[in-house]
């Protein structure tokens, strides 16, 4: 199961279930994707085929959204 965080600028924002246990999400766009480290600070964790570019309008949204994210993590993640 990989649950939807939101979408934004045509990039989906979300985690896979059972995965590693440090904060993190996944996004995914047409042109590729990205993981990044939700903690201790926002980190690009891989990406695949997205541009410099993509990656820093990504990061950008990422902040915006942090305490969202952050929330969403520990009601998927309970514990």
């Amino acid at each position: 199961m990989s649950p939807t965080v939101f979408c934004e600028k045509g990039y989906r924002f979300f985690f896979f279930s059972r995965e590693e246990p440090r904060m993190h999400v996944h996004v995914y766009c047409g042109d590729g994707e990205s993981k990044f480290w939700l903690e201790p600070h926002i980190e690009l964790a891989n990406n695949y085929r997205l541009s410099r570019s993509q990656l820093k309008e990504i990061e950008q949204i990422i902040e915006v959204h942090h305490d969202e994210l952050k929330r969403a993590w520990h009601k998927h993640f309970p514990g």
